[in-house]
């Protein structure tokens, strides 16, 4: 069977939904007032993932305070437990902070993606005691100032050994189920960020699954000028090579879109198998 049709069986379509007013990309903002018909939404259009996160992380943003980030959030999480809607999907929790991380785990959530890569002892504990799935993130500093001038000695031996230390970690504290994100756009130049793309399928070494995130970020912009309203081709090429590279899931804004992509690509690939 063909290789690259393995690697699409495998694949996941993860929704960003955002309950916040400063994400990068205006139209992954949600009301909370309107979020059960905006989860039914990306179901609908082939999402078995719903990634709800209430801190922007785009570049030159700031932490908020715990308790804020909580109420942003607790409306949502509370409908979401109150309509079993974690029976439909799994959700996932972008967040690296502790008690809004349990309240998640608390409302039925199964996977916390932290971006700090689990720099948190307390974070790490908590999503061992609930036995829940961590995505492990790479991320250079912070996200106020990860993108000034980032620099790698090797960019892949530096992540490899940063989710050698993580996943060692993870390990220890008795977390079972782990997912390793490169961390596109989170600390990397265009350079770094089209090498890592470039050698994917080196990570595979580690026999976790691989996410990617690259939906709509400022390295299509690189590459070709274009507004975030405009950069929908540019996700799709990117993810659908890093499909090609054995990436299990696909973090994006456009679930309808990306998912028609992916099965057209799926039926391509299977007359390999006919013809």
């Amino acid at each position: 069977m063909n290789n690259l049709y393995i690697n699409y069986k495998k694949t996941k379509l993860m929704g960003i939904l955002n309950i916040n007013e400063d994400s990068f990309y205006d139209k992954s903002r949600f009301s909370p007032n309107n979020v059960i018909n905006d989860i039914e939404n990306m179901i609908k259009d082939g999402a078995s993932i719903i990634d709800i996160g209430a801190i922007s992380s785009k570049p030159g943003s700031k932490t908020i305070a715990p308790q804020e980030e909580l109420k942003r959030v607790k409306k949502v999480f509370d409908l979401i437990y109150k309509n079993k809607l974690y029976e439909n999907i799994t959700f996932s929790i972008d967040s690296y902070t502790p008690v809004v991380i349990k309240y998640a785990l608390d409302s039925g959530f199964k996977i916390v993606n932290d971006i700090t890569g689990l720099k948190s002892d307390e974070v790490t504990s908590i999503i061992a005691s609930y036995n829940a799935k961590v995505v492990i993130m790479h991320m250079q500093n912070s996200p106020y100032n990860m993108q000034k001038n980032p620099k790698y000695n090797n960019i892949i031996l530096d992540i490899e050994n940063f989710f050698i230390q993580r996943i060692d970690k993870a390990i220890k504290f008795g977390i079972k189920d782990i997912i390793l994100d490169v961390g596109i756009g989170f600390g990397k130049n265009l350079e770094h960020n089209l090498t890592l793309l470039k050698n994917l399928q080196y990570y595979h070494k580690f026999n976790y699954k691989l996410l990617i995130g690259a939906s709509r970020k400022s390295m299509i912009n690189d590459i070709v000028k274009s507004d975030i309203k405009d950069r929908l081709p540019g996700s799709l090429a990117i993810h659908l090579y890093s499909i090609n590279k054995g990436v299990s899931i696909i973090r994006c804004h456009d679930i309808k879109e990306h998912y028609q992509a992916i099965k057209i690509k799926e039926a391509i690939l299977k007359m390999d198998e006919i013809c």
